[in-house]
């Protein structure tokens, strides 16, 4: 079995990247993780979804984290302008 990772040295050793983590230790509202086993990662997160699915068999909870940060893909400040006209 592989070794449980804090987040900081998931982050690190899998900058802006999807991570497939087996029995994540997360905090109580579920909401922020703090370590777990990470069992696949790529760039793509539909790559994790597909290819990790088989690696879950042997946990009992998985999740799915992003290392990097989300930037903002799209403008929404058109549809304000246009309605306050």
């Amino acid at each position: 079995m592989e070794n449980i990772l804090a987040i900081s040295e998931i982050k690190a050793l899998y900058p802006d990247e999807w991570v497939l983590l087996g029995n994540p230790v997360m905090d109580e509202s579920k909401l922020e993780v703090f370590s777990g086993i990470p069992l696949f990662h790529s760039k793509d997160k539909k790559e994790v979804c597909y290819m990790g699915r088989n690696k879950t068999s042997n946990f009992d909870k998985i999740t799915l984290i992003y290392t990097g940060t989300f930037k903002p893909t799209r403008k929404i400040t058109g549809i304000f302008n246009r309605l306050s006209k």
